[in-house]
């Protein structure tokens, strides 16, 4: 993976870590997002998509091919065999 991309990735990890401890919400219920949903709830709905895209983006871009030649590689040796 090429340098820039590593640490664009890391980046958005660190950040995405920072912006799980909100301590900006906790004590208040107030203002309400859409008139019904508080804020914090919001909050945690948003995160945990934002986690979601990152998760997804880092399987897509930073998983380790290697892993999966060995799998298939392993794979392969027990066809041969049975």
């Amino acid at each position: 993976m090429p340098g820039m991309k590593r640490w664009a990735l890391i980046l958005a990890f660190v950040t995405l870590y920072v912006l799980h401890q909100d301590i900006w919400f906790w004590r208040t219920a107030r203002p309400l997002v859409f008139g019904v949903i508080p804020v914090g709830l919001f909050y945690h709905a948003c995160f945990s998509v934002a986690a979601s895209l990152l998760m997804w983006t880092l399987v897509k871009f930073a998983w380790p091919s290697e892993l999966e030649r060995e799998v298939e590689e392993h794979e392969s040796e027990e066809v041969e065999t049975n």
